[in-house]
């Protein structure tokens, strides 16, 4: 007899979706009005835009030094630890940061050192939720409806990340620490669901000195060449053309929206994204998936160069749009693959890896969007970068020639899968089951 056929049928992955979603609403209201608040304190000091860009800059590189110093060490303790008990932590941190802002705009004593301190703060807390909550679906819900449980996190990442700028620049209109406060109570919520899942397999690293744990982690990444390839594109292509830093800048200052019209920037993206991860949850990829990101993550860079030259709203956030939706299918075709031939034992490590990768991707994307903003001007910044992203796309293309010739998810096989984690030297051209994936011939069968 069939069993269910969506993950909502599973109690724990409700929660686990729940949590999500409003976790992510309370992040993503965070990251906008802290840019907001450190672009309107630097302009209302006297800096011009481009000294106020390079702050926003500074923004992102205090999001990343956490990310980058324990990354890896999030991936070990995921594979260690329970990891429901890890995400509540991190949550609770997250938590403390938005009631403790909260408290400073009401007692009138907020500044630019505290908002950098709360963002290298919700850096660490983001860097051990990644690896357990990214390992979480294969746990709860079967094999078979993995692919749709992981469109269905995008769903609520997605959601969230769309109601989160709309409320909280709305909110920031109204009163400053309004969103702070907000961002509480649904990290709050969020804690509460991550109580009611129930226990899960814990992670197992093996009886390896953490250090080398983690480089077991990085060994498998390196060995296994679409997934080196996949996480490669997404680092540079992101790196080069992330715009998300300079959203205040043109919101303020070319745009002329305001604090609610940049709510609405940082939302189109997740429109476009959410869209299309709905589509992919009713209608999974089934064949050429490496044609469909490569396809898609040129995409992102063209949109981005149309955001970046754009002077009116309706075309900027048309061009945000499309440029969530190119995202979302190539985040989709990483995850699956990541997801599906990596062991549960290292799924923390590789997730881990990728996080890594993924996060130096979006918070030096934006120290570098505002460096280059301090130096060309936004404009110049932007559009320059999703020119570069579009060359990165193409010299990957290159590069990585399985991945472009994938063609099917596939459910590799745990030996392969093992032997392939093993190896100490790279094979150029694994086989396709190692891959996770049915390759065409290069001639192209159907």
């Amino acid at each position: 007899m069939p069993g269910p056929s969506s993950p909502f049928h599973y109690r724990d992955y409700r929660a686990f979706w729940a949590a999500r979603l409003a976790s992510t609403i309370g992040s993503t209201m965070l990251v906008v009005v802290i840019g907001i608040h450190v672009y309107d304190i630097a302009r209302a000091s006297g800096m011009t835009i481009k000294e106020a860009s390079f702050w926003l800059g500074m923004v992102g590189l205090a999001q990343f030094l956490p990310l980058f110093l324990l990354t890896l060490l999030a991936g070990y303790v995921a594979d260690r630890i329970d990891r429901r008990w890890i995400v509540r932590a991190s949550l609770s941190l997250e938590l403390v940061c938005a009631a403790s802002l909260a408290a400073l705009v009401w007692t009138d004593s907020m500044s630019l050192l505290p908002l950098f301190l709360v963002a290298v703060a919700l850096g660490i807390g983001r860097v051990f939720a990644g690896p357990a909550l990214s390992t979480f679906a294969p746990n709860i819900v079967p094999k078979e409806l993995l692919p749709s449980a992981i469109a269905l996190n995008s769903i609520a990442w997605q959601a969230g990340a769309v109601i989160g700028p709309v409320l909280g620049g709305g909110a920031y209109a109204l009163d400053v620490g309004l969103p702070y406060a907000l961002s509480t109570g649904l990290f709050a919520i969020a804690v509460g669901a991550m109580f009611v899942i129930r226990p899960i397999p814990l992670g197992d690293a093996g009886k390896s000195h953490p250090v080398r744990a983690v480089i077991e982690g990085l060994a498998y990444v390196r060995n296994n060449r679409i997934v080196l390839g996949a996480i490669t594109l997404d680092l540079f292509a992101v790196l080069l053309g992330g715009a998300t830093a300079m959203l205040p800048v043109y919101a303020r200052d070319i745009l002329h929206v305001g604090s609610e019209g940049l709510g609405a920037l940082r939302a189109a993206p997740a429109v476009g994204a959410a869209l299309t991860a709905f589509i992919l949850a009713r209608y999974p990829l089934r064949r050429n998936v490496g044609t469909w990101m490569f396809l898609c993550v040129a995409l992102f860079g063209v949109a981005t160069m149309v955001f970046g030259a754009s002077r009116v709203m309706w075309l900027s956030l048309g061009s945000l749009v499309v440029l969530g939706a190119a995202d979302m299918i190539s985040v989709y075709v990483r995850s699956s693959l990541i997801q599906l031939h990596t062991p549960d034992a290292m799924r923390g490590r590789v997730s881990a890896v990728s996080g890594l990768f993924i996060s130096a991707s979006n918070e030096l994307g934006e120290f570098r969007a505002g460096i280059a903003g301090a130096l060309f001007g936004p404009i110049a910044a932007v559009v320059g970068g999703g020119a570069l992203a579009v060359v990165v796309t193409g010299i990957c293309a290159w590069a990585f020639p399985s991945l472009r010739r994938a063609d099917r998810f596939v459910q590799p096989d745990e030996q392969i899968l093992a032997e392939a984690s093993s190896k100490t030297t790279p094979d150029p051209e694994p086989p396709a089951m190692v891959a996770g994936l049915n390759l065409k011939a290069e001639k192209g069968q159907p």
